[in-house]
């Protein structure tokens, strides 16, 4: 018998999102093998490397924001794949254009780079990341909270800055050499590897914003989170212009400060989560699922962390986290429930399944 899972009760995946995941893969890997083909195999091999190595880190970061509750690997694929594919090919391409605008309006060469560093490739690049998230809103009972929005806004900005980084690193290289490239990574790499996706994850807060709340101009949110986007990348892209070391100071604690408030509010929302717990689950103790202990190791995060300690000791690790999960994701139901009308049928339905998951891993 095929054990009960939360995760039966996803949505499947629609076809716009199976496509676009394609479309972007297959643009992404059509980019990587134009800088193979114009940089050659040992500057594109370096600058391969060199753009892949901090990536499992940060990806593992960024996971790591939604471990109480994990997004659909697909959806977070999709996310990563759009920004490596489409809002890469679109944003050169887009920038470009603006670029001979402004050639054609007479500005000279260093007017124009400029310009398509600090006002067009912000204005431009943010928008087409930030669309992965408004492609997702058909899927909105995947952004449950603010955590969501910055999640999947961050993905799309690691694929964008890991196909990006490849570009840079491939130019330096032509440029200079292996070690142009090196010196180029420890400022994109090593010192500023968060870039992207904190600029994209104001537009993830305000996407996820709108969906989360009930307050009348929610979703004037997303448009100013889409400016706090580009004013972050443009301070960023601005400062390193100018190669001032001042300059490049400022912007840095400034996005620094952005990723702290991007901590911050995971952190403050995940405590509110669980301590919702104590709310919605001694309503199910009469099903024998729930006990008064269990509700009070869920409803902290550090009983919950306690809990999968001594189950790993008793063998039992992967039972507990199959059972905080589903009594996670039975938490998120209720509030989804509270924030919008809900058939009752399908209420139940997911009630079910969640609670037919808790029983198969208190089996054990």
């Amino acid at each position: 018998m095929t054990a009960p899972s939360p995760s039966s009760v996803a949505q499947r995946p629609s076809k716009a999102l199976l496509i676009g995941l394609v479309v972007s893969g297959v643009l992404a890997l059509i980019v990587l093998g134009i800088m193979l083909w114009s940089g050659g195999p040992a500057g594109f091999g370096l600058s391969a490397l060199l753009a892949v190595a901090p990536l499992p880190v940060l990806l593992a970061a960024v996971l790591s924001l939604d471990r109480l509750e994990p997004e659909p690997k697909l959806h977070l694929a999709f996310a990563f794949a759009w920004g490596a594919g489409v809002a890469i090919v679109l944003g050169v391409a887009l920038t470009v254009l603006g670029q001979q605008l402004f050639v054609r309006a007479g500005y000279g060469a260093a007017v124009v780079k400029d310009v398509g560093a600090v006002l067009l490739a912000p204005v431009i690049e943010e928008a087409l990341k930030g669309a992965a998230l408004l492609l997702l809103l058909r899927r909105r009972r995947e952004i449950d909270g603010l955590t969501d929005g910055i999640v999947y806004a961050s993905m799309a900005g690691l694929g964008f800055a890991a196909v990006e980084n490849v570009g840079y690193y491939l130019l330096a290289f032509g440029e200079d050499g292996p070690g142009a490239a090196i010196q180029l990574f420890v400022l994109r790499g090593l010192i500023d590897p968060l870039g992207h996706p904190v600029y994209t994850s104001m537009i993830g807060l305000g996407v996820a914003y709108a969906l989360t709340r009930r307050t009348a101009g929610r979703f004037a949110a997303i448009p100013i989170g889409y400016l706090g986007a580009v004013f972050l990348h443009g301070l960023w892209n601005g400062a390193a212009t100018t190669k001032s070391l001042a300059w490049l100071g400022v912007a840095y604690l400034v996005i620094m400060a952005a990723l702290v408030l991007l901590i911050v509010v995971t952190v403050v929302e995940r405590r509110q989560l669980v301590s919702k717990m104590r709310i919605y689950l001694p309503g199910y103790q009469e099903t024998g699922l729930v006990t008064a202990a269990d509700v009070g190791m869920l409803s902290t995060l550090s009983g919950r962390k306690e809990a999968r300690k001594w189950a790993r000791r008793a063998g039992l690790g992967q039972a507990m986290s199959d059972y905080q999960q589903a009594a996670t994701e039975l938490t998120m139901l209720h509030l989804r429930a509270e924030r919008q009308a809900m058939d009752p049928v399908r209420f139940a339905v997911e009630r079910d399944t969640y609670l037919g998951a808790m029983a198969h891993a208190r089996r054990w």
